[in-house]
């Protein structure tokens, strides 16, 4: 039996719907999913295996132009992402302004890797209008194979896993076929609070967070959490504090009930707000937090 497996990277601007995808294709929640822009910040990989293949989903960050360091890591872990590719998904969607970020288009036009073109929410258009995308695509893209679907209603995504296995180059599995993501719990605990506070701050509050968990302790049936919240300025602090620590109470509860689901067990979780002033664009820090930098 011949054995195949590769990388498939998830490409594409904010808020199309590339954490969707990734989730619906690796058939697990991995990615955070809001409707604010640069939600995920990190390459995520989910893997997916089979007793005669491996694929290895990577999510990534929203293409940007940066404004500070913090962005400029993210926008590195796209350009990884395009670098060592077996196959490339450029997700769009119905409403999207097209001709965004072109210099990224430019270079999967001449990426020497199959592309996949995935135009996404179409449960949102018409048919004259997703025809009339998948027409303007394929100028762009001549050698993209373009596919229309609704990720969220995991509407024709059957096709796109069933044509990446097809698309997968011949090689031995990189990852052990119980894996599922090349991330620790404690990236999980993270992302999962980042999620929160993304849904219920505003303005450039949910920008300026990082999560740190201090302590991780699996007592078996108890999962015992505590978690820094870092902020850029003091201001910052008390909004997400609020008042009488009610904003940080909900973000802990809501929190709390999404790792109990996640892991699987109870989840004791403590919560504390810092401020590390600047750290989106201090070296020190984004190393700290696994940001590339360099």
């Amino acid at each position: 039996m011949t054995f195949k497996s590769g990388f498939v990277n998830i490409i594409g601007n904010p808020n199309v719907g590339k954490s969707t995808v990734m989730n619906v294709l690796v058939g697990e929640r991995l990615s955070i999913i809001t409707q604010k822009m640069q939600t995920t910040r990190h390459r995520i990989k989910g893997i997916v295996s089979g007793d005669d293949f491996q694929i290895i989903y990577s999510d990534t960050p929203g293409i940007l132009k940066p404004s500070y360091k913090l962005q400029e890591s993210m926008m590195k872990f796209v350009d990884t992402a395009l670098l060592d590719a077996d196959v490339i998904i450029y997700v769009t969607d119905v409403v999207e302004q097209r001709d965004k970020h072109s210099e990224y288009i430019e270079r999967i036009r001449n990426a020497e890797v199959p592309v996949l073109l995935l135009i996404n929410k179409i449960d949102l258009s018409t048919q004259d209008t997703v025809i009339e995308l998948v027409n303007y695509w394929q100028e762009q893209l001549p050698k993209a194979e373009i596919m229309a679907v609704s990720a969220l209603a995991k509407f024709n995504v059957a096709p796109v896993f069933d044509r990446i296995r097809e698309l997968l180059p011949e090689g031995p599995p990189y990852f052990d076929k119980n894996d599922l993501t090349d991330r620790n719990e404690r990236f999980f605990v993270s992302e999962i609070i980042r999620e929160k506070i993304l849904l219920n701050y505003d303005k450039e509050v949910p920008y300026s967070v990082e999560i740190e968990v201090e302590e991780f302790k699996d007592d078996g049936a108890l999962l015992r959490l505590r978690c820094l919240i870092h902020v850029s300025r003091d201001s910052q602090k008390g909004i997400i504090i609020g008042r009488q620590g009610q904003a940080l109470k909900k973000v802990g509860t809501q929190a709390r009930k999404d790792m109990e689901e996640f892991f699987g067990k109870k989840v004791f979780l403590e919560l504390f707000v810092k401020v590390s002033r600047d750290w989106r664009d201090q070296d020190k820090a984004l190393t700290r937090f696994g940001y590339d930098f360099q």
